[in-house]
Parts: structure tokens; C-alpha cells; sequence
């Protein structure tokens, strides 16, 4: 790509970024979700009111003595009898989640001494009783879970808070802590990891780690019992007074309170959270009024200017495909899969940066900033350590003996079986979870915000990226890259400046808001292995930066484009000095979210997952063509990843298979079969991808993290026996492989440590249990020159 139309293209976007930047105007200050109320019918009669609950997917009202249930159609509530024949003479207030329904026990003093669970059966409404609180708690409140159920109030003269596991096979109460002080609290919710109760006006939050802690206090006397959470990150309450009361959300991570405009709550008797708001009654002597106040969410749809500059971007990527196919000559499996080996140093370390940051990153990285600080971008600072490790020793290694596939080096140094059982796993590994979750996670999160569907993603990033990289090979993958990373960065950075300009402060209100709330902080020294700290970072960087390096084909492949074993390792350095400012950059965004949601809290929608904080922004906020800059970043940062991902996969297939397989093949048919190969592994991807969007997709997300863990641990420790010792050899590497496999195999079934240790294990496994087998056989007879870092000798 000549110099002159890089620059050219890079000062038009620039131009067009700092003219957004300063043409646009202050974001609108309007709430961005406002309720929608509607008239439920009311309940046939009047009474004390116990309460709301979705009981197996049914809204249950509990009057007096007597049970309603609203039909399916809403339209009329029917009597349900109690399965034991008659109400209970204890029933108290009425609480649940979105899918259980539980009701507090009360004695003749009015203090609360169990919960019953509810359900629907033939006969109406069952009582399930839990076990009787230790002591009565006087001015009880309840809140549940779908494991467990949280009680607050005066125990014995003393503010306690009580929990209960519902799932224990024999479930017990216990005393979690001591409540915050000021009496019996008003509200209890339950929010993430996090317990909130209200005390006065005051909100408190509760957690594991840190016990109590005031988090805000309501702008108006919140009533009695009436909270509910909100998405990941919200708590909605009533605040006012009997006769008139409005809703608020308390967003937990910026601590900013926002109203809920649209619906006015009047005399409100009772209220309880229902579907995507609120269901509450009110009562006017002769029957008992229901409402209904649901958060709208309405799509914000991509305008023309963003639709363009998608197309343009899309189309740009197509003609970079397009330009090395005409000019290629195509003649050799070399120059489709490494690129003639002619690639610089700088291009093949932004593409390793490129592939390295996939879309995944690009939209959870600003999310974990935004919800606490900058402790996971310690990972970046080791990492770069890690990586000189990488540049020094091994990739000038694997580069020196001119391979292409990565796992012909464990053929030379062992064996052809172990060669091609790691190479079929990793095409495995890298079809059935990478490839798949990188297209469709990006493409949920765009689906969720904007007008374009989770289908339409995914055969837009995934069909433009087979086109190109089938077409341009490895050369076509470095330089899209390095056009993407422009993109995706220049969109980033100016998401950043966009938020500071538009501060009221500018840089002095985000500085000193992000300070006073430590987003920045950075290095955590602790030994508390359940936080990310400096030795955690170190421990991962350890085995899943250098001892996975050699087997990572998608990373390696483009360390080997390069000239010479100098160049190679110079791409690892380059690769390093982008990992600081780029995390930089990214961690950044997450913080200027936190500064702007706090100073507009009403632009947040309640009831999105936190991972959509910045696709939110992006839709609402940025000027027209600057959004869907962004969102061509998006889809730069997924095609990044996934054109590597297909040009490698489709190496594999080709050297490690059809290479060895087909014989008195000619170079062209070779090419051909490359091509066809890149094409027919994205088309698999896009299928998987849109198959992924059936299922539970954070399940599947978590499976493919515990497969890649179970399957590639062991033959990155034959990497580590093979490079760094020369006395490992072929049948104890085997052993190695096989036993550390099965080993975490146990520790997945029995399920002895989380799922993200298991790469660690297998690897020390692997290396442990290799080395001390390969003691039992002969060592290696063959010259050892070139395979191990011990250059001085050949070998023993």
C-alpha cells in the first residue's frame, strides 16, 4: 500500500473526526428511557394488600386471605383456592424475583418468623415453608434470588441481616452481617454481587469483601418496600410520599440518581417488580386499582451518514483484498499463507495487535473500566514482559526453520502423530469456539442498541472477510489489519475526546470525578487470590502469553511473513509497544463512560447488561457518520481476528493435511485448494455463529474458554519439553500429553478448581509428567541444532 494514500486517507479522517468533534452539540439531557403506564384490571376486592409475585410465569396477588392470579391475556384476574384448603393466619408481605414468588410468616406480635416458597399446582397456590428463623425479626423486609433468599430487620434487639441457600439440600439460616446503623431498614434489594438496603434515605451496599458502605442518598423519602433491581447495574425505587410518588433509578456503579419519567404513582399500597417495570396497586375503599409502569426501550437505529461510512469501510477492506489479488502472483501455498515472507516488521506487530484485540475486547474492556478500574490493564503491563521473553528466544526460533504451519516444529523435534493430532484440535478449538463467539458476541451487542440484526452482523463481518482474505492471502489479512487498527483506534479516541469536550468541566471535571473514585487505580500488591492482582497477572501471563506463544498458529502465522528470524522477533517488540498505549486507550473510554453517566445519568438504559454501556454511547450520543465509524470499528476489530483465524485454520488444513495426504500435487492446485479452504472454514464460522445465537450464549462462552483449556494445554507443554530441554523425547512427551489431558479431563468432571485453571494445570502437568517420563526412554539421538534454545550443542 504506497505511503502517500496512507497519509492522505489518515488526514481525511481526521479532519472529519475533529469537525464532528467540535460541529456537534451537547448531548441530549432528555431521559432516554422513559415508563410507559398502563391500566391493569382491577382485583375484585378491597383489603390489605400482601403483595406481588411471578409464580411459574403467572402474576399472583395475595388480598387478605384470598389469592388472584392474571390471566395470560390480562384481561381478568380468578380466584385461586389455597392448596392446604385455607389461607395461613401468618401471611404477611408478599416478595419475589422475576420467576419466584415467596411470602413472609409473621407471629401475634407482627414479627416475621419464615418465609414460604409459592407455587401454582391443580389445587392453587402451595406454601412451601423454609425453616424458621433463628429469632423473630421485627420490621422485616425480603428479597430473593434464584439461590437464595435475604431477610432484614430487628433481631433480638439487634439490626441483622439473614441469609438462606435455597438449592442446599438442607438449607439453614444464617446470620450474613449486622446491619448498617439507623434501625430497621425500608428496602431490601439484591444487585450483582451486592445487597442494598435503604435506611432513612441513605442506600447502603453490602459485599463479601468489604462489608457496609454508604453508596448515595435518595433526593426524596423513599417508600417502604418499594425497590426493585434493574438490569446489571440499577436499582429502581419509589421515592415521594403516600398520596404521590415517582420512580428513580440508583445506578450502583456511578452512584448518580436518574427519574423515570412517563407514569406518576398515586396512594400506592403495594409494589413489586413485573417483567421490565413495575406492577403496583391502589386503594380507593371499594376495590383494589393495578397498574403496570414498563421501561421503554426502543432501538436507535443507524442513520444514512453511518450506513455509508460502514459501506465505504466494508468496501475499502474488499478493494485491499482485491488490489493483492490482482497483483499477486499466486503461485505457491508461501505466498497465500505467509505472504512470501515479505512482510515488515511494523505491519506484522499491528497485526499481531489487531488479531490480539478482537471485537470481544474492544466492547468488554471500556465495561470493565467503566464498572471499576484499571486493575485488568496490569495484564498489559506483564504482558509486555512476557513478550520480550516470546521476541528474545522462541519466535526467532520457530522463524529460522521457515515453517508455515507452527506444528511442523513438534514433528521435527518428536513426532508426525503428535504433529497432527495438535493440529486438528486446534482447527477444532478454533471453529468451534473462537471463530464462533467473536462473530456473534459483537454482533448481539450492536443488535441490542442499534437497528441492525444479529444476523445481518454476522453475515456482514463474516461474508466481507472471507471475500478479502480468500482473495488477498496472509498479505491481504497484515494490511487490513493495520487499516483496522487505524479505525477502531481513531474511533475510540475520539469517543474519549468527544466525552471530555462535552463535560461541563472538560478535562478538570474528568480528571478529578475519576480520581475522587479511584477508576484509575492500577497496581493491587495483595495476595487475595480472588482479586486481580500483580501476582495473578503474573501467574497468567506466565501460561497464557509464553508457554501458549509457540502453538498459537493464529498469532505465529504472521511472525512468520516476515524476512528473517530478526525481523520476526522485531514484530514481537512492536507488537509490545502498541499492548501499553492501546490498553491505555481502551481503559480510557471506560473511565470517560463512568465521568459522563455520572454527570448524565438519565441517558443510561436500566435494563441493558453492562457490556452494552459503550455500544449504548455509541448510538446515542455520537454525531451521525462518527457512529458509524465506530461501529465499523467494531466490525474492524471482530474481521481482525477472524481473517486471521480463517487464513490460519485454512494453513492447517492445507500443510498439515493435504500436503501430507495428496500426493503428485502442482503448485496451482495447491493455491486453489488454499482458497477454497479459507472460504469453506468462514462459511462453517458464519454457521456456527448464527447456530450460537439458539442457545444460552454465556454458556457456551464459558465452554469454549474450558475447552480450550482442556485440549491446548497439553501440547503447549510439548512446546516448553521440546524448546527448552533437550532430554524430552518423543514417547515421553506423549505420556506428557496424554496424562495431562486426562488429568484436567478429572478435575473438569469433578469439577476440583474453575474452569480457568485448567490451561495452567494441564501445561505443568504435561511438562512435570513428561520430562520425568522421558528419563524411562532413550534420549534423543538426533541432531537437536535449531530446535531447542541451547544453540551451543546439537544435542545429548
Amino acid at each position: 500500500m504506497p505511503p502517500s494514500t496512507m497519509r492522505a486517507s489518515l488526514r481525511a479522517c481526521l479532519t472529519l473526526l475533529l469537525l464532528c468533534l467540535f460541529a456537534s452539540g451537547v448531548a441530549n439531557a432528555e431521559a432516554l428511557t422513559p415508563l410507559r403506564g398502563s391500566a391493569l384490571p382491577a382485583l375484585p376486592a378491597a383489603g390489605t394488600m400482601h403483595g406481588f409475585a411471578t409464580v411459574d410465569g403467572r402474576l399472583l396477588a395475595v388480598v387478605d386471605d384470598r389469592a388472584w392470579v392474571l390471566d395470560e391475556g390480562q384481561g381478568n384476574w380468578h380466584a385461586v383456592a389455597w392448596s392446604a384448603g385455607v389461607a395461613p393466619r401468618s401471611l404477611s408481605t408478599v416478595f419475589g424475583d422475576a420467576s419466584r414468588g415467596y411470602v413472609l410468616l409473621v407471629d401475634d406480635a407482627s414479627a416475621a418468623t419464615s418465609v414460604a416458597r409459592l407455587s401454582l399446582d391443580a389445587s392453587g397456590v402451595a406454601l412451601t415453608s423454609l425453616p424458621p428463623f433463628p429469632r423473630p425479626v421485627a420490621g422485616a423486609r425480603a428479597a430473593s434470588t434464584d439461590t437464595a433468599v435475604y431477610v432484614a430487620g430487628i433481631e433480638n434487639g439487634a439490626a441483622t441481616l439473614l441469609r438462606i441457600d435455597t438449592a442446599a439440600a438442607q438449607p439453614v439460616w444464617v446470620t450474613q452481617a449486622d446491619l448498617p446503623p439507623g434501625g430497621a431498614p425500608s428496602t431490601l434489594v439484591v444487585q450483582g454481587t451486592g445487597i442494598f438496603v435503604t435506611v432513612g434515605n441513605a442506600v447502603w451496599r453490602w459485599v463479601p469483601e468489604g462489608g457496609w458502605s454508604q453508596r448515595g442518598v435518595a433526593p426524596a423519602a423513599i417508600l417502604p418496600g418499594m425497590a426493585r433491581p434493574m438490569g446489571q447495574a440499577n436499582v429502581a425505587y419509589l421515592v415521594g410520599d403516600a398520596t404521590s410518588a415517582r420512580a428513580m433509578t440508583f445506578q450502583v456503579v456511578t452512584r448518580a440518581w436518574a427519574v423515570l419519567p412517563g407514569v406518576q404513582f398515586d396512594r400506592v399500597t403495594s409494589a413489586a417488580l413485573w417483567k421490565d417495570g413495575f406492577v403496583w396497586s391502589s386503594d380507593d375503599g371499594t376495590k383494589t386499582a393495578v397498574s403496570s409502569a414498563q421501561v421503554q426501550s426502543s432501538k436507535l437505529l443507524l442513520r444514512w451518514l453511518d450506513w455509508l461510512v460502514i459501506v465505504v469501510y466494508l468496501g475499502g477492506m474488499i478493494g485491499i483484498g482485491l488490489y493483492f489479488y490482482l497483483r499477486e502472483k499466486r503461485n505457491s501455498t508461501a505466498n497465500f499463507f505467509v505472504g512470501g515472507r515479505s512482510i515488515p516488521f511494523w505491519a506484522a506487530g499491528v497485526s499481531l495487535y489487531a488479531a490480539n484485540t478482537s471485537s470481544i475486547s474492544f466492547i468488554a474492556i471500556p465495561a470493565k473500566a467503566f464498572e471499576s478500574n484499571w486493575q485488568y490493564m496490569t495484564n498489559n503491563l506483564i504482558a509486555v514482559f512476557g513478550l520480550m521473553f516470546v521476541a528474545v528466544w522462541i519466535v526467532p526460533l520457530l522463524r529460522r526453520l521457515d515453517l508455515m504451519s507452527v506444528f511442523s516444529y513438534l514433528e521435527t523435534r518428536f513426532h508426525p502423530a503428535i504433529r497432527m493430532i495438535a493440529s486438528a484440535l486446534a482447527i477444532l478449538t478454533q471453529l468451534g469456539s473462537r471463530m464462533s463467539v467473536i462473530l456473534f458476541l459483537p454482533a448481539l451487542a450492536i443488535a441490542t442498541i442499534t437497528g441492525i440484526s444479529t444476523t445481518l452482523s454476522v453475515i456482514l463481518m463474516g461474508g466481507f472477510t472471507i471475500i478479502y482474505t480468500a482473495m488477498g492471502g496472509m498479505k491481504a489479512v497484515i494490511w487490513t489489519d493495520v487499516v483496522q487498527v487505524i479505525v477502531k483506534m481513531g474511533g475510540a479516541i475520539f469517543a474519549i475526546g468527544f466525552i471530555i469536550w462535552h463535560l461541563h468541566g472538560g478535562f478538570g471535571e474528568f480528571l478529578g470525578t475519576a480520581m475522587a473514585d479511584r477508576k484509575m487505580h492500577l497496581l493491587d500488591f495483595s495476595f487475595d487470590l480472588t482479586k486481580a492482582t500483580v501476582w495473578g497477572f503474573l501467574f497468567l501471563v506466565l501460561f497464557d502469553v509464553v508457554l501458549t506463544f509457540p502453538k498459537d498458529q493464529v498469532l505465529m502465522q504472521r511472525t512468520l511473513s516476515t524476512p528473517s528470524a530478526k525481523e520476526a522477533g522485531r514484530s514481537i517488540w512492536a507488537f509490545a509497544a502498541i499492548m501499553i498505549p492501546g490498553g491505555l486507550v481502551f481503559y480510557m473510554i471506560g473511565t470517560a463512560l463512568f465521568v459522563f453517566y455520572k454527570a448524565h445519568p438519565e441517558r443510561m438504559n436500566p435494563m441493558l447488561p453492562i457490556d452494552a454501556t459503550f455500544p449504548l454511547f455509541i448510538a446515542a450520543e455520537l454525531p451521525m457518520g462518527v457512529t458509524g465509524l465506530i461501529v465499523a470499528g467494531i466490525f474492524a476489530a471482530a474481521m481482525a481476528t477472524l481473517s486471521g483465524i480463517m487464513n490460519s485454520v485454512a494453513t492447517l488444513v492445507s500443510v498439515d493435511f493435504y500436503d501430507r495426504l495428496v500426493k503428485h500435487r502442482t503448485p496451482k492446485q495447491s493455491v486453489i485448494f488454499a482458497e477454497v479452504s479459507t472460504v469453506v472454514v468462514g462459511l462453517i464460522g458464519i454457521g456456527l455463529a448464527l447456530l450460537l445465537s439458539r442457545f444460552d450464549v454465556h454458556s457456551l462462552f464459558d465452554v469454549s474458554i474450558e475447552l480450550a483449556g482442556l485440549l491446548g494445554g497439553g501440547f503447549a507443554g510439548a512446546y516448553t519439553l521440546g524448546m527448552f530441554t533437550r532430554r524430552a523425547n518423543s514417547p515421553g512427551v506423549a505420556i506428557g500429553i496424554a496424562s495431562s489431558t486426562g488429568l484436567t479431563f478429572v478435575a473438569w468432571v469433578f469439577k476440583l478448581v474453575h474452569p480457568y485453571f485448567y490451561l495452567a494445570i494441564s501445561i505443568c502437568l504435561c511438562i512435570v509428567i513428561g520430562y520425568i517420563a522421558s528419563l524411562f526412554f532413550p534420549a534423543p539421538t538426533r541432531s537437536l541444532r535449531g530446535l531447542t534454545i541451547h544453540r551451543d550443542r546439537d544435542g545429548e
